[in-house]
């Protein structure tokens, strides 16, 4: 099955995926037995013509391999017209981070009418994002039982439901004490709270779009244009600024969870060679 190991959101895309093929062919009056390589192809170049990027072209063309397969090994077309078909070519481009100078003013930033337990909250949040570079995804799932203060260590939970333990800097570590104390999330919590990590201001899990938003108040209260800052960019900046400041680059690599170190690659010019120190060597908030 084509969502065997994908998260929820990557489940909902094939779905919205799958039905605009559908539309495609209704409209096209082509049926499933009948569709060929060249109809396929027809589609795809209709989705690049319609401006979508290369990964969301090839997530719909990964969509449609999966449902076409299941078809053919259930006998319901004779062939699969999609084996024949290319993932479109992906351009790897560079991150953006932004400088540690700026990092801080945002991390530094406060709003004259922020709640206090929320204001508490919003700076867990961050110091998390930045000091372990975790997707904005795996913060909002991060459960109590996930952090081991003694070991100074967080369970994160990635693509694919794959764990990986993470350290935690010192600064995080204060700043989740902080956000846990009792004028944190304890005020927080709701009858309806569960055991995650961050909760909004109704006591229910905070959501990626909540992250957002939280994120654009920061950078307004920090005087920087939000095109800057997202949470894509505090994951950037984490590894980039590990890496200039001499992280083994298999280091950064486990930090983030990335498969391949080619990903990790991209965030660095410098000779792997020479990238030696290990996280709490590295990374500039690793110490209280």
């Amino acid at each position: 099955m084509i969502e065997k190991g994908r998260s929820p959101a990557t489940i909902e895309a094939y779905g919205r995926d799958l039905a605009a093929f559908g539309d495609w062919l209704t409209t096209a009056g082509v049926t499933f037995d009948v569709l060929s390589t060249s109809q396929l192809e027809e589609y795809l170049s209709s989705l690049r013509a319609s401006h979508l990027s290369p990964a969301s072209v090839n997530r719909a063309l990964a969509a449609i391999r999966g449902l076409l397969a299941f078809l053919y090994d259930e006998g319901e077309i004779a062939i699969n017209p999609a084996s024949a078909v290319a993932v479109t070519r992906r351009r790897r481009t560079l991150p953006k981070p932004i400088s540690e100078d700026l990092m801080v003013r945002v991390l530094e930033a406060r709003r004259s009418d922020e709640d206090p337990a929320l204001a508490r909250r919003d700076q867990a949040l961050l110091e998390l994002l930045y000091g372990t570079g975790c997707r904005v995804s795996e913060a909002v799932g991060v459960q109590l039982q996930d952090i081991d203060f003694d070991e100074e260590l967080i369970r994160v939970t990635g693509k694919g439901s794959k764990q990986r333990l993470v350290p935690l800097g010192g600064v995080l570590v204060d700043a989740l004490r902080v956000y846990l104390s009792s004028d944190g999330r304890p005020s927080l919590v709701s009858p309806s709270s569960r055991s995650f990590l961050f909760l909004n201001a109704r006591g229910g899990p905070l959501t990626r779009q909540g992250v957002d938003l939280i994120i654009r108040q920061r950078a307004l209260a920090a005087g920087v244009s939000r095109e800057m800052v997202s949470a894509h960019v505090f994951r950037h900046s984490c590894a980039t600024h590990m890496l200039e400041h001499g992280a083994d680059i298999r280091v950064v690599q486990e930090l983030l969870g990335h498969v391949s170190i080619a990903t990790t690659q991209l965030y660095t010019s410098v000779s792997t060679s020479v990238l030696r120190s290990s996280y709490e060597a590295a990374h500039p908030r690793a110490h209280g």
